[in-house]
């Protein structure tokens, strides 16, 4: 029963995550929007409604789910591996806190920011005061705990568990390498704030090849007797 749940979970978490990615991206132009000034960004969330903030609140939910998935990877791997496996619960569950963290800005801040932002009855100087307010949110919650903490934790997640896979029963050794190509590309967005130009896209496609390699491990743990 515990592999079964893991096994849809291997394969649901990746697809509901990318699902909100996708939607963000046609209804908010996410991540590009990120790069915008605040002007920009403020006025077209504010504009998105209660709509958008369901939606940010609905792909931080999907971030929170790495935490349970951790925990039940940590239940296929324990037997085999029980410190490599420890380690990679620890590391997914810290994966999963700093993203949703950074992600709940979008739904507990930036709607109040964006309403007085984009109000004329608001005084320019005011105004002004909420663009910092939000620069600086933005900056840390956001590129430091969301992108820069969560590269790192998913990536060194990653990592530790495909070297589990290089002695399982379970996994295959070729699995065990495409997680570690996926993972070093991940933690490449880690570059981005340094003015690597090429580690956002190379980011964008790891993630893709991540997903893909969650579900061919759920494929592979419900296909296992």
């Amino acid at each position: 029963m515990h592999r079964r749940i893991a096994g849809v979970f291997l394969i649901i978490v990746p697809i509901v995550f990318n699902l909100a990615f996708f939607a963000l991206g046609s209804t908010f132009e996410y991540p590009d929007i990120l790069r915008q000034p605040t002007d920009a960004i403020l006025t077209q969330f504010a504009a998105g409604g209660s709509a958008l903030i369901a939606l940010w609140y609905a792909f931080a939910a999907t971030a929170f789910l790495a935490i349970p998935l951790a925990l039940l990877l940590y239940g296929i791997f324990k037997e085999e591996h029980p410190q490599l496996a420890l380690a990679s619960a620890i590391l997914g569950v810290l994966s999963g806190l700093v993203q949703v963290m950074g992600l709940l800005r979008w739904v507990f801040l930036v709607p109040m920011l964006a309403s007085q932002y984009t109000d004329t009855a608001t005084d320019p100087a005011v105004r002004e005061s909420i663009a910092l307010v939000f620069q600086v949110a933005h900056q840390y919650l956001g590129v430091a705990v969301g992108e820069h903490l969560g590269y790192l934790f998913t990536g060194s997640w990653t990592i530790v568990l495909s070297v589990m896979m290089f002695r399982s029963q379970i996994f295959r050794s070729w699995l065990g390498v495409l997680g570690i190509v996926a993972a070093v590309g991940i933690m490449a967005g880690l570059l981005e704030p340094a003015g690597w130009g090429d580690a956002g896209a190379i980011n964008a496609i790891s993630y893709i090849i991540w997903s893909l390699w969650l579900i061919i491990m759920g494929v592979i743990v419900l296909r296992t007797k």
